[in-house]
């Protein structure tokens, strides 16, 4: 996982970042320098799970909980990545909210 060295608030309310990360994890922005989320792990505190179904659980549901779900309704599409660190997978959703 990706650590900050430091941060520097400029004047127009913006915070410059200094990042260090491993080479995987940089390969997986493939390239992309803008519209680039940052998360801090020990900042999630809503716990799900994870459905099985069908014939020997090969449909795999991942749960919305309720606190989050008051915003979701049907969409057409949703966009879906998934970033690997060295222990573990974070799978981001992406649900426009001007399709809803």
């Amino acid at each position: 996982m990706a650590s900050v060295l430091g941060t520097k608030v400029l004047n127009d309310d913006k915070i410059v970042y200094n990042i260090i990360m491993n080479k995987d994890e940089a390969l997986q922005l493939k390239g992309h320098t803008e519209n680039i989320l940052v998360l801090a792990e020990d900042a999630i505190n809503i716990t799900s799970r994870i459905s099985l179904r069908g014939k020997n659980d090969a449909t795999k549901y991942f749960l919305i909980p309720r606190e989050l779900r008051k915003d979701i309704k049907k969409s057409k599409d949703v966009l879906c990545h998934k970033v690997d660190s060295k222990f573990k997978s974070i799978y981001v959703y992406v649900v426009d909210k001007l399709n809803l």
